[in-house]
């Protein structure tokens, strides 16, 4: 039997439809195109039937050729989206574009502070097990999501990290000293912050699960759920000011700063 024709994703195929209205406009062959891009006019085809993906490098060497004023950046940013697991795409969006996030993790270090490799081990235990390229393209796509701490205008960060996160070993020890030294490079930043659970803290607000608070542009508050590859977006005033307060609650039992600085240090220097 063989195999039909790859059909590019909806945003696929929106990103080719304005590549080749530019390129026509500009009165541009493919082959012209590829020319000022550095690229063959095949490559330029490929993206335009959707046969390939474009490159973050190619949308930038397009956006240039053409002098397309923003307009291919901003059709390549439902393409990044794309990168993402479906259930996930909804919330990294609201994400990027936040006033502030509130995060409490119980398992994992919270994806903003993953390096590459701690992301890599973690995808790489999904089951069932996901294709090398595949778990290649999730850590792409988790590791970006840090451009969030450096953007402008700031976006404020407050991150609770159950204890038992931290000490999980993910990828080996000299990936976990890296992982902790690179989140003790984040907290050095004035618009993050981060606190620790310590485990001998008993019963405690967050005991019922992970949760993620936002706040979005229009200063609306959104909190986001997921479990098992299911998420959950709630947007209701009343259960998000009930969140809110068990965030804020989770934030005065957790170590404060200061002391959960010291205990990432203590683990970055332990040679357990």
């Amino acid at each position: 039997m063989t195999q039909g024709k790859k059909v590019a994703s909806p945003a696929g195929q929106y990103f080719a439809e304005v590549l080749r209205l530019l390129r026509g406009s500009a009165g541009l062959s493919q082959n012209d195109l590829g020319a000022r891009m550095s690229y063959t006019g095949a490559a330029v085809s490929a993206v335009e039937t959707g046969a390939k993906p474009a490159t973050d490098e190619f949308v930038e060497a397009a956006e240039k050729a053409l002098d397309a004023g923003g307009v291919i950046r901003a059709a390549s940013k439902y393409l990044r989206l794309e990168r993402y697991p479906e259930h996930f795409q909804g919330f990294v969006q609201l994400e990027q574009e936040a006033l502030s996030v509130t995060s409490f993790c119980t398992q994992v270090i919270e994806g903003l502070f993953q390096t590459e490799d701690y992301a890599r081990a973690l995808l790489g235990t999904g089951f069932p097990p996901l294709e090398e390229e595949e778990v290649q393209r999730l850590t792409i796509a988790r590791t970006e999501r840090a451009a969030l701490l450096e953007r402008k205008p700031v976006c404020v960060i407050d991150v609770v990290l159950e204890e038992a996160a931290l000490r999980r070993q993910l990828g080996g020890r000299e990936v976990m000293k890296r992982q902790y030294e690179h989140l003790l490079a984040c907290v050095e930043q004035p618009n993050v912050n981060v606190q620790v659970m310590p485990t001998n803290c008993g019963a405690h607000a967050g005991l019922f699960g992970p949760l993620k608070l936002i706040e979005t542009q229009d200063s609306e508050r959104i909190v986001y759920f997921e479990a098992n590859g299911k998420s959950t977006l709630v947007s209701d005033p009343n259960e998000v000011g009930s969140y809110a307060r068990r965030c804020a609650m989770i934030s005065r039992q957790a170590l404060r700063p200061k002391e959960s600085q010291a205990l990432i240090e203590q683990l970055a220097e332990s040679d357990d």
